[in-house]
Protein backbone atom coordinates (compact mmCIF):
# COMPACT_ATOMS: atom_id res chain seq x y z
CA UNK A 1 0.00 0.00 0.00
CA UNK A 2 1.52 3.34 -1.05
CA UNK A 3 0.45 6.97 -0.85
CA UNK A 4 -1.14 7.17 -4.32
CA UNK A 5 -3.10 3.94 -3.82
CA UNK A 6 -4.45 5.11 -0.48
CA UNK A 7 -5.38 8.55 -1.85
CA UNK A 8 -7.14 6.95 -4.85
CA UNK A 9 -9.13 4.61 -2.57
CA UNK A 10 -10.18 7.53 -0.38
CA UNK A 11 -11.32 9.48 -3.46
CA UNK A 12 -13.36 6.54 -4.74
CA UNK A 13 -14.88 6.04 -1.30
CA UNK A 14 -16.23 9.61 -1.07
CA UNK A 15 -17.71 10.40 -4.50
CA UNK A 16 -19.66 13.49 -3.44
CA UNK A 17 -16.66 15.14 -1.81
CA UNK A 18 -14.41 14.17 -4.69
CA UNK A 19 -16.72 15.52 -7.40
CA UNK A 20 -17.28 18.77 -5.48
CA UNK A 21 -13.54 19.42 -5.21
CA UNK A 22 -12.88 18.42 -8.84
CA UNK A 23 -15.73 20.67 -10.02
CA UNK A 24 -14.29 23.62 -8.10
CA UNK A 25 -10.89 23.08 -9.72
CA UNK A 26 -12.57 22.69 -13.11
CA UNK A 27 -14.39 26.02 -12.74
CA UNK A 28 -11.25 27.87 -11.67
CA UNK A 29 -9.11 26.41 -14.47
CA UNK A 30 -11.71 26.84 -17.24
CA UNK A 31 -12.60 30.40 -16.22
CA UNK A 32 -8.93 31.42 -15.99
CA UNK A 33 -7.95 29.89 -19.32
CA UNK A 34 -10.98 31.11 -21.28
CA UNK A 35 -10.49 34.65 -19.96
CA UNK A 36 -6.81 34.58 -20.90
CA UNK A 37 -7.52 33.19 -24.38
CA UNK A 38 -10.23 35.74 -25.14
CA UNK A 39 -8.26 38.79 -23.97
CA UNK A 40 -4.97 37.64 -25.55
CA UNK A 41 -6.79 36.71 -28.75
CA UNK A 42 -8.52 40.10 -28.96
CA UNK A 43 -5.28 42.00 -28.30
CA UNK A 44 -3.37 39.92 -30.88
CA UNK A 45 -6.12 40.55 -33.40
CA UNK A 46 -5.91 44.32 -32.94
CA UNK A 47 -2.12 44.30 -33.26
CA UNK A 48 -2.21 42.20 -36.43
CA UNK A 49 -4.81 44.54 -37.93
CA UNK A 50 -2.54 47.53 -37.29
CA UNK A 51 0.40 45.70 -38.91
CA UNK A 52 -1.73 44.81 -41.93
CA UNK A 53 -2.87 48.41 -42.41
CA UNK A 54 0.77 49.48 -42.53
CA UNK A 55 0.10 53.21 -42.08
CA UNK A 56 1.31 55.57 -39.36
CA UNK A 57 -1.71 57.85 -39.77
CA UNK A 58 -5.07 57.39 -41.48
CA UNK A 59 -6.75 60.59 -42.69
CA UNK A 60 -10.53 60.30 -43.07
CA UNK A 61 -13.41 62.77 -43.58
CA UNK A 62 -14.31 64.60 -40.41
CA UNK A 63 -16.91 62.75 -38.32
CA UNK A 64 -16.37 59.37 -40.00
CA UNK A 65 -13.57 58.02 -37.80
CA UNK A 66 -15.91 55.68 -35.88
CA UNK A 67 -17.42 54.15 -39.02
CA UNK A 68 -13.99 53.72 -40.63
CA UNK A 69 -12.61 52.01 -37.51
CA UNK A 70 -15.64 49.70 -37.45
CA UNK A 71 -15.19 48.90 -41.15
CA UNK A 72 -11.50 48.08 -40.78
CA UNK A 73 -11.93 46.14 -37.56
CA UNK A 74 -15.25 44.32 -38.01
CA UNK A 75 -15.61 44.30 -41.81
CA UNK A 76 -18.85 46.31 -41.73
CA UNK A 77 -18.84 48.30 -45.01
CA UNK A 78 -18.82 52.07 -44.95
CA UNK A 79 -19.10 54.73 -47.65
CA UNK A 80 -17.13 57.87 -46.85
CA UNK A 81 -16.04 60.51 -49.35
CA UNK A 82 -13.81 63.54 -49.50
CA UNK A 83 -12.30 65.46 -52.44
CA UNK A 84 -9.18 63.84 -53.90
CA UNK A 85 -7.54 67.28 -53.69
CA UNK A 86 -7.06 66.55 -49.97
CA UNK A 87 -4.32 64.14 -51.01
CA UNK A 88 -2.02 66.95 -52.18
CA UNK A 89 -2.80 69.04 -49.10
CA UNK A 90 -1.93 66.19 -46.76
CA UNK A 91 1.27 65.30 -48.65
CA UNK A 92 2.46 68.92 -48.25
CA UNK A 93 2.39 68.68 -44.44
CA UNK A 94 5.95 68.66 -42.99
CA UNK A 95 7.11 65.28 -41.71
CA UNK A 96 5.06 63.18 -44.15
CA UNK A 97 7.05 60.82 -46.38
CA UNK A 98 4.32 59.01 -48.34
CA UNK A 99 0.58 59.28 -48.93
CA UNK A 100 -1.73 56.90 -50.74
CA UNK A 101 -5.50 57.12 -51.32
CA UNK A 102 -8.04 54.37 -50.72
CA UNK A 103 -11.67 54.05 -51.74
CA UNK A 104 -14.11 52.10 -49.56
CA UNK A 105 -16.90 50.24 -51.33
CA UNK A 106 -19.15 47.24 -50.72
CA UNK A 107 -20.97 44.55 -52.64
CA UNK A 108 -24.76 44.57 -52.80
CA UNK A 109 -26.76 42.86 -50.10
CA UNK A 110 -28.55 39.65 -51.14
CA UNK A 111 -28.16 40.36 -54.86
CA UNK A 112 -27.67 37.71 -57.54
CA UNK A 113 -25.06 39.88 -59.26
CA UNK A 114 -22.75 39.61 -56.22
CA UNK A 115 -21.26 36.35 -54.92
CA UNK A 116 -20.87 37.74 -51.39
CA UNK A 117 -23.48 39.86 -49.66
CA UNK A 118 -22.42 43.24 -48.30
CA UNK A 119 -18.68 42.50 -48.48
CA UNK A 120 -16.26 45.30 -47.65
CA UNK A 121 -14.13 46.30 -50.68
CA UNK A 122 -10.96 48.40 -50.48
CA UNK A 123 -9.64 49.95 -53.70
CA UNK A 124 -6.06 51.21 -53.61
CA UNK A 125 -3.70 53.04 -55.97
CA UNK A 126 -0.82 50.68 -56.86
CA UNK A 127 1.42 53.57 -57.96
CA UNK A 128 1.55 55.04 -54.44
CA UNK A 129 0.36 52.21 -52.19
CA UNK A 130 2.58 50.98 -49.36
CA UNK A 131 0.05 48.82 -47.47
CA UNK A 132 -1.11 46.04 -49.83
CA UNK A 133 1.69 46.21 -52.42
CA UNK A 134 4.51 44.98 -50.11
CA UNK A 135 2.44 41.89 -49.29
CA UNK A 136 1.80 41.26 -52.99
CA UNK A 137 5.49 41.58 -53.85
CA UNK A 138 6.56 39.19 -51.09
CA UNK A 139 3.84 36.58 -51.76
CA UNK A 140 3.01 36.89 -55.48
CA UNK A 141 6.04 38.69 -56.84
CA UNK A 142 3.86 41.10 -58.79
CA UNK A 143 1.03 43.62 -58.51
CA UNK A 144 -2.60 42.98 -59.40
CA UNK A 145 -3.79 43.30 -62.97
CA UNK A 146 -7.15 44.55 -64.16
CA UNK A 147 -9.91 42.28 -62.85
CA UNK A 148 -7.76 40.70 -60.12
CA UNK A 149 -8.01 40.98 -56.34
CA UNK A 150 -6.68 39.54 -53.11
CA UNK A 151 -8.85 38.73 -50.15
CA UNK A 152 -8.69 38.17 -46.44
CA UNK A 153 -8.50 34.64 -45.07
CA UNK A 154 -12.31 34.25 -45.19
CA UNK A 155 -12.81 35.44 -48.77
CA UNK A 156 -13.35 32.53 -51.14
CA UNK A 157 -14.63 31.66 -54.60
CA UNK A 158 -18.12 30.10 -54.45
CA UNK A 159 -18.23 26.36 -55.02
CA UNK A 160 -18.60 25.44 -58.66
CA UNK A 161 -17.38 28.82 -59.91
CA UNK A 162 -13.99 30.11 -61.02
CA UNK A 163 -14.39 33.76 -60.06
CA UNK A 164 -16.13 36.04 -57.61
CA UNK A 165 -19.03 38.09 -59.01
CA UNK A 166 -19.15 41.75 -58.04
CA UNK A 167 -21.94 43.77 -59.65
CA UNK A 168 -21.99 41.23 -62.49
CA UNK A 169 -18.23 41.61 -63.00
CA UNK A 170 -16.06 38.50 -62.71
CA UNK A 171 -13.13 39.13 -60.36
CA UNK A 172 -10.20 36.70 -60.16
CA UNK A 173 -9.11 35.97 -56.59
CA UNK A 174 -5.32 35.73 -56.79
CA UNK A 175 -4.53 34.89 -53.17
CA UNK A 176 -5.67 35.05 -49.56
CA UNK A 177 -3.89 36.94 -46.81
CA UNK A 178 -3.14 35.45 -43.41
CA UNK A 179 -5.92 35.64 -40.84
CA UNK A 180 -6.05 38.52 -38.37
CA UNK A 181 -9.34 37.77 -36.63
CA UNK A 182 -10.65 41.19 -37.75
CA UNK A 183 -12.93 42.39 -40.52
CA UNK A 184 -9.88 42.46 -42.80
CA UNK A 185 -10.32 38.68 -43.09
CA UNK A 186 -13.64 39.31 -44.89
CA UNK A 187 -12.34 42.21 -47.01
CA UNK A 188 -11.35 42.20 -50.66
CA UNK A 189 -8.53 44.42 -51.93
CA UNK A 190 -8.43 45.53 -55.57
CA UNK A 191 -6.91 48.35 -57.61
CA UNK A 192 -8.81 51.54 -58.33
CA UNK A 193 -8.65 50.70 -62.02
CA UNK A 194 -10.52 47.47 -61.35
CA UNK A 195 -13.02 49.29 -59.12
CA UNK A 196 -13.78 51.82 -61.87
CA UNK A 197 -14.10 48.99 -64.40
CA UNK A 198 -16.60 47.25 -62.09
CA UNK A 199 -18.55 50.52 -61.82
CA UNK A 200 -18.63 50.80 -65.62
CA UNK A 201 -19.85 47.23 -66.15
CA UNK A 202 -22.35 47.41 -63.28
CA UNK A 203 -24.54 49.89 -65.14
CA UNK A 204 -25.79 47.09 -67.40
CA UNK A 205 -25.10 43.91 -65.43
CA UNK A 206 -25.95 44.69 -61.80
CA UNK A 207 -29.24 45.08 -59.98
CA UNK A 208 -27.90 48.43 -58.80
CA UNK A 209 -24.88 50.18 -60.32
CA UNK A 210 -21.72 50.73 -58.32
CA UNK A 211 -21.32 54.46 -57.88
CA UNK A 212 -17.89 56.00 -57.32
CA UNK A 213 -18.07 59.79 -57.14
CA UNK A 214 -15.69 61.54 -59.53
CA UNK A 215 -12.50 62.96 -57.96
CA UNK A 216 -13.37 61.48 -54.55
CA UNK A 217 -11.55 59.19 -52.15
CA UNK A 218 -12.46 57.60 -48.82
CA UNK A 219 -9.21 57.71 -46.85
CA UNK A 220 -5.56 58.67 -47.09
CA UNK A 221 -2.92 56.33 -45.74
CA UNK A 222 0.09 58.25 -44.41
CA UNK A 223 3.67 57.15 -43.74
CA UNK A 224 5.70 59.69 -41.74
CA UNK A 225 9.39 60.41 -42.22
CA UNK A 226 11.80 58.53 -39.91
CA UNK A 227 12.40 60.50 -36.73
CA UNK A 228 9.28 62.63 -37.09
CA UNK A 229 6.97 63.00 -34.13
CA UNK A 230 3.78 61.14 -35.02
CA UNK A 231 1.54 63.23 -32.78
CA UNK A 232 2.92 66.52 -34.12
CA UNK A 233 2.45 65.43 -37.73
CA UNK A 234 -1.16 64.40 -37.03
CA UNK A 235 -1.78 67.75 -35.30
CA UNK A 236 -0.33 69.61 -38.31
CA UNK A 237 -2.68 67.71 -40.63
CA UNK A 238 -5.66 68.80 -38.53
CA UNK A 239 -4.47 72.43 -38.54
CA UNK A 240 -3.65 72.73 -42.24
CA UNK A 241 -6.29 70.54 -43.91
CA UNK A 242 -9.96 71.39 -43.40
CA UNK A 243 -12.72 68.81 -43.02
CA UNK A 244 -10.57 65.82 -42.12
CA UNK A 245 -9.56 63.83 -39.05
CA UNK A 246 -6.10 62.31 -38.63
CA UNK A 247 -6.10 59.03 -36.72
CA UNK A 248 -2.71 57.99 -35.36
CA UNK A 249 -2.10 54.23 -35.62
CA UNK A 250 -1.25 53.82 -31.87
CA UNK A 251 -4.69 55.20 -30.94
CA UNK A 252 -6.56 53.48 -33.77
CA UNK A 253 -9.27 51.18 -32.41
CA UNK A 254 -9.01 53.03 -29.08
CA UNK A 255 -12.76 52.64 -28.47
CA UNK A 256 -12.42 48.87 -28.81
CA UNK A 257 -9.44 48.85 -26.45
CA UNK A 258 -11.53 50.70 -23.87
CA UNK A 259 -14.28 48.10 -24.30
CA UNK A 260 -11.69 45.38 -23.78
CA UNK A 261 -10.43 47.06 -20.60
CA UNK A 262 -13.97 47.38 -19.24
CA UNK A 263 -14.74 43.76 -20.10
CA UNK A 264 -11.45 42.62 -18.55
CA UNK A 265 -12.26 44.41 -15.29
CA UNK A 266 -15.71 42.82 -15.17
CA UNK A 267 -14.32 39.37 -15.92
CA UNK A 268 -11.57 39.83 -13.33
CA UNK A 269 -14.18 40.64 -10.67
CA UNK A 270 -16.25 37.60 -11.61
CA UNK A 271 -13.14 35.40 -11.70
CA UNK A 272 -12.04 36.70 -8.30
CA UNK A 273 -15.46 35.90 -6.87
CA UNK A 274 -15.28 32.43 -8.44
CA UNK A 275 -11.83 31.87 -6.88
CA UNK A 276 -13.03 32.91 -3.43
CA UNK A 277 -16.17 30.75 -3.60
CA UNK A 278 -14.28 27.74 -5.01
CA UNK A 279 -11.42 27.93 -2.51
CA UNK A 280 -13.89 28.44 0.34
CA UNK A 281 -15.91 25.46 -0.83
CA UNK A 282 -12.82 23.26 -1.08
CA UNK A 283 -11.66 24.34 2.39
CA UNK A 284 -15.10 23.66 3.84
CA UNK A 285 -15.35 20.24 2.17
CA UNK A 286 -11.91 19.16 3.44
CA UNK A 287 -12.61 20.52 6.90
CA UNK A 288 -15.85 18.54 7.06
CA UNK A 289 -14.04 15.55 5.61
CA UNK A 290 -11.33 15.73 8.26
CA UNK A 291 -13.96 15.82 11.00
CA UNK A 292 -15.86 12.89 9.50
CA UNK A 293 -12.68 10.88 9.05
CA UNK A 294 -11.31 11.24 12.57
CA UNK A 295 -11.73 7.50 13.17
CA UNK A 296 -10.02 6.66 9.86
CA UNK A 297 -7.17 9.05 10.58
CA UNK A 298 -6.94 7.71 14.15
CA UNK A 299 -6.57 4.16 12.78
CA UNK A 300 -3.75 5.34 10.51
CA UNK A 301 -2.04 6.94 13.48
CA UNK A 302 -2.58 3.79 15.58
CA UNK A 303 -0.97 1.73 12.82
CA UNK A 304 2.14 3.84 13.14
CA UNK A 305 1.54 6.51 10.52
CA UNK A 306 3.18 9.75 11.45
CA UNK A 307 1.33 13.07 11.46
CA UNK A 308 3.19 14.16 8.29
CA UNK A 309 2.25 10.92 6.52
CA UNK A 310 -1.45 11.49 7.29
CA UNK A 311 -1.17 15.06 6.00
CA UNK A 312 0.49 13.78 2.82
CA UNK A 313 -2.48 11.48 2.20
CA UNK A 314 -4.88 14.43 2.45
CA UNK A 315 -2.67 16.58 0.23
CA UNK A 316 -2.36 13.75 -2.31
CA UNK A 317 -6.15 13.51 -2.50
CA UNK A 318 -6.47 17.25 -3.01
CA UNK A 319 -3.69 17.23 -5.63
CA UNK A 320 -5.19 14.38 -7.64
CA UNK A 321 -8.65 15.94 -7.60
CA UNK A 322 -7.29 19.38 -8.52
CA UNK A 323 -5.17 17.88 -11.32
CA UNK A 324 -8.14 15.98 -12.75
CA UNK A 325 -10.51 18.95 -12.50
CA UNK A 326 -7.90 21.37 -13.85
CA UNK A 327 -7.03 19.22 -16.88
CA UNK A 328 -10.70 18.70 -17.73
CA UNK A 329 -11.39 22.43 -17.25
CA UNK A 330 -8.47 23.49 -19.44
CA UNK A 331 -9.43 21.02 -22.18
CA UNK A 332 -13.12 21.95 -22.19
CA UNK A 333 -12.54 25.72 -22.07
CA UNK A 334 -9.89 25.63 -24.82
CA UNK A 335 -12.14 23.53 -27.04
CA UNK A 336 -15.18 25.71 -26.32
CA UNK A 337 -13.36 28.97 -27.09
CA UNK A 338 -12.02 27.51 -30.35
CA UNK A 339 -15.34 26.04 -31.53
CA UNK A 340 -17.47 29.03 -30.54
CA UNK A 341 -15.02 31.80 -31.43
CA UNK A 342 -17.41 33.32 -34.01
CA UNK A 343 -20.16 33.54 -31.39
CA UNK A 344 -17.62 35.12 -29.04
CA UNK A 345 -16.78 37.77 -31.65
CA UNK A 346 -20.45 38.65 -32.07
CA UNK A 347 -21.10 38.54 -28.33
CA UNK A 348 -18.23 40.75 -27.13
CA UNK A 349 -18.39 43.06 -30.13
CA UNK A 350 -14.72 43.12 -31.08
CA UNK A 351 -12.42 40.83 -33.10
CA UNK A 352 -10.76 37.71 -31.82
CA UNK A 353 -8.00 35.48 -33.16
CA UNK A 354 -7.45 32.17 -31.38
CA UNK A 355 -3.92 32.37 -29.91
Amino acid sequence: MNLSWLATKNIAGSPFRSWAVALSALLIASFSLSTTLIMRGAESSLNLALERLGADIIVVPEGTEASVETALLMGIPTRTWMPSSKLEQVSAVPGIAKVSPQVYLSSLENASCCSASNMFLVAYDPTTDFTVTPWLESHLGCDLNLGEAVGGSLVFVPEGEENIRLYGYMVTLKANMEGTGTGLDQTMFLTMETARDIARISVTRAEEPLEIPENSISAIMVKVEPGSNLHEVAANVLQTVDGVTAIESPILFQAYRRQMSTLLRAITLVMGFTWIVSVGMIALIFSMSANERRRELGVLRALGAKRWAVLRVLLAEAGLLALFGGLVGVSLSGLAVYLFRWWIIRGIGFPFLFP
